[in-house]
């Protein structure tokens, strides 16, 4: 007892004097903060006495000085969490450093010590005399802090995180990657503490919210954050493995690499809000705000938050590209749906008439065989119904002849122009015959029955056109309603067909102008903030875009995204095996079209750092299934928690609720962090009354809503109903049993009663 006990004390007093020494560093870090949180407010003040500067250049340069200013000191008042989180010890280089990268040569044996420690965080600090007090994390001479390994540890002797709260360091924890030296530092022996960084990041517990993994970065996902941004990366990786964390901070390495290249904005497409939410914290924790757009698929067109799930059968057709073809027809339709089939202007003595025939005639040259979007036709609508009427009004006159014959039929024509284009019947009828329409009124169109299935010919089948319009019967005349994710990317379609009908151009006046005559002299800055604060607007176009769970796209998705990104480089991270939507050559062609041209490059994730092996195991066996021959991914620990499998063996949704609101209450008393309960999208009320009372530390979801989530515990309840909610159910199920990353239940109902050993029949 008293040797073990002579061990922890030394154990607990190397620690300690660690953690003192690391505390030392913080402190004259944030001191050093300190100093340029006061240099930044010495500029503003600064700025501000300028403000009667005459001239408009200093005006301007007083502005960028501001604006640079401002934005440092926002990043500087950031209180981080984990602001100082790495070390790297290195050994003395064997060669000149390489864009100032250490060098990765191996290790000297007959050369141990360490000849210098770098500090890493996530923003980079000098000393007065500009000296690295820290490193930020996207900086090339942090990369060994992510690339070393043991079996290629480089320059890197021990790498360590550091753990803060605040501006107190609680803990370290160390991975010594060349244990086969004697390492020392100033002399001393290079202390080791912990059982490694990486373990102890896992294990903590999750909540609500994902943390940034920036201290925990792994060398195949660090080579895919710092991959060059031109044409396209295309990372492939199962469950655990990162793809979401990595996508984020990538995100942040470009804006740190070329903040002028990407001011252009980066948007990152998610699949669902709850991954939005659950991801929206990440960037602002790593420093990076307003440049870069969260948005869930379903809430890419502005105004527009997608609230509904449509059924699997009517996911199938809204997601497919002959969507398109229906859509032009649509579109069209609805521009004549209850036009007059009459024209009758009284001018020039007498009754004008246009007849059905007529107007039909004068519509199909408006439209033409161009693709110009119709509502932005509506002025060449005006132009050749007036020449339909001239002709009319002319129809029994003798051609000119003379040139002075020509010029007064000129000025006739033009006279009868300006009377009849004013007159209040000519107007009614153009705004009859040729209405603006918007996306939302064409879709409403669509919830009759006949009328779909009338325009659809062959895009969709009379099945496939009833299940549609049933999907829209909500909708009132103008199409006002909730609308799914699948709604949202075919009224982006929409808005490319119909156009923004044109308004006219109103100047605005300011009271300046009024008492004086003269705008007011302002700058640049101060004119594009007023013009903000007027009319906000969401970005249509983005410099990078990063494709969250891009698998689950439907070629319609695609299109919408494209539109997006026309000049853009990109990211896109998925997995097949992972995938809910059920034709993948599809959108395969369809993200080969947004990508034409584009050089493209592929990395591939393959360790799991969610899920402990006896999880990664059951879910190994469903993915056999779901996609035969996909390897899954390496889980990096083992816990001894093995899958828990229960089942309710009478056919009662009261016994299967009590059952599992059990597993619930259970697993809350075993695990510190979140629990989920996952059940098929048809059953979503009725598991958010099991979890009624349990606290917030418990959340009900969907199937199509768990994706990307990852909790503590999980309890997936009936697998069958979830395996046969759609062709992609078995890949759904994969993915609901992929989210833990502690325990996990199963809980089967009468249809799939485990055996013996009490393991359901689909999961043997």
């Amino acid at each position: 007892m008293g040797a073990h006990g002579s061990t922890e004390h030394r154990s607990d007093t190397v620690r300690d004097r660690e953690i003192a020494g690391e505390q030392s560093h913080l402190d004259t870090v944030y001191r050093r903060l300190e100093e340029k949180l006061a240099e930044a407010e010495y500029i503003l003040e600064d700025a501000a006495k300028r403000v009667q500067v005459g001239t408009p250049g200093a005006l301007a340069e007083r502005d960028a000085q501001v604006y640079r200013a401002g934005a440092h000191l926002q990043r500087l008042n950031n209180e981080f969490e984990d602001f100082l989180f790495g070390r790297i010890d290195l050994q003395q280089a064997d060669a000149p450093e390489e864009h100032g990268i250490p060098s990765q040569t191996p290790l000297d044996p007959s050369d141990p010590a360490v000849a210098e420690s770098l500090h890493i965080g996530r923003l980079g600090v000098l000393d007065a005399e500009y000296g690295p007090l820290v490193i930020d994390w996207r900086a090339p001479a942090a990369a060994p802090f992510y690339r070393a390994t043991p079996l290629e540890p480089g320059r890197v002797v021990r790498r360590r995180v550091i753990r803060s709260k605040g501006r107190k360091v609680i803990g370290v924890e160390d991975d010594l990657l060349r244990p086969d030296l004697a390492p020392t530092l100033d002399g001393e022996e290079l202390a080791v503490v912990g059982d490694g960084a990486l373990m102890a990041t896992l294990g903590r517990a999750r909540g609500h919210s994902m943390r940034d993994i920036v201290s925990s970065i792994q060398k195949e996902q660090d080579e895919v954050i710092r991959a060059p941004a031109a044409g396209a990366t295309l990372v492939t990786g199962g469950p655990g493995t990162g793809k979401t964390a990595v996508a984020l901070h990538r995100a942040a390495f470009l804006l740190y690499q070329d903040r002028r290249r990407y001011a252009g904005g980066i948007l990152v497409v998610s699949p669902t809000p709850l991954l939005v939410s659950y991801t929206e914290g990440v960037l602002p924790s790593l420093g990076e705000e307003g440049q870069v757009a969260i948005r869930a698929v379903g809430s890419l067109v502005d105004g527009i938050e997608a609230s509904r799930y449509d059924s699997p059968e009517v996911s199938r057709i809204k997601g497919s590209a002959r969507m398109v073809q229906l859509l032009r027809r649509a579109a069209r339709a609805a521009l004549e749906l209850g036009a007059p089939t009459e024209l009758r202007i009284f001018a020039r003595g007498r009754v004008l008439r246009l007849d059905a025939g007529r107007l039909k005639a004068v519509r199909g040259n408006v439209v033409g065989g161009g693709g110009t979007p119709l509502n932005l036709l509506r002025p060449r609508a005006r132009r050749l119904l007036l020449d339909a009427l001239w002709s009319e009004a002319v129809r029994d006159l003798p051609k000119p002849g003379t040139y002075a014959e020509r010029e007064q039929r000129q000025e006739e024509r033009e006279s009868f122009d300006e009377q009849v284009s004013d007159e209040a019947p000519f107007l009614a009828f153009l705004d009859a015959w040729w209405p603006a329409i918007t996306p939302r009124r064409v879709l409403a169109t669509l919830k009759q029955h006949r009328h779909t299935n009338r325009i659809a010919r062959r895009a969709v089948t009379p099945e496939e056109a009833r299940l549609l319009a049933a999907s829209w019967r909500h909708l009132d005349e103008r199409g006002a309603g909730e609308l799914s994710a699948h709604d949202v990317a075919l009224v982006d379609e929409l808005q490319v067909l119909l156009g923004e009908p044109a308004r006219p151009k109103v100047r605005e006046v300011d009271a300046v102008d009024l008492l004086t005559g003269l705008d007011e002299v302002t700058t640049y800055g101060e004119r594009a903030y007023r013009q903000r604060e007027r009319v906000p607007e969401e970005r249509r176009e983005y410099a990078h875009v990063i494709v969250d769970e891009a698998q689950d796209l439907t070629p319609m998705q695609w299109r919408m995204i494209g539109r997006r990104s026309r000049m853009a480089t990109w990211t896109i991270v998925g997995d097949p095996a992972q995938s809910s939507w059920p034709f993948p050559q599809e959108a395969q062609a369809a993200m080969d079209e947004v990508l034409a041209g584009k050089p493209r490059r592929r990395h591939t994730l393959t360790v799991n750092y969610r899920n402990p092996a006896e999880i990664a195991e059951v879910a190994a066996k469903v993915l056999e299934l779901a996609a035969p021959g996909t390897p899954s991914p390496s889980a990096v620990r083992a816990t001894g928690a093995h899958p828990r499998f229960a089942a309710v063996r009478e056919p009662d949704a009261a016994a299967f609720g009590a059952a599992a609101r059990a597993e619930l209450e259970r697993l809350l008393a075993e695990v510190d962090g979140t629990v989920a309960v996952v059940v098929p999208m048809d059953r979503r009320a009725e598991a958010a009354g099991w979890t009624a009372g349990l606290g917030g530390r418990v959340v009900a979801l969907g199937s199509l809503e768990a994706k990307g989530l990852e909790y503590d515990a999980t309890v997936v309840a009936d697998p069958t109903g979830i395996a046969g909610e759609s062709e992609a159910g078995l890949r759904v199920l994969y993915v609901a049993l992929t989210r833990a990353t502690q325990r996990l239940t199963v809980l089967s109902g009468p249809d799939d009663l485990p055996d013996a050993a009490g393991v359901p029949a689909l999961l043997k």
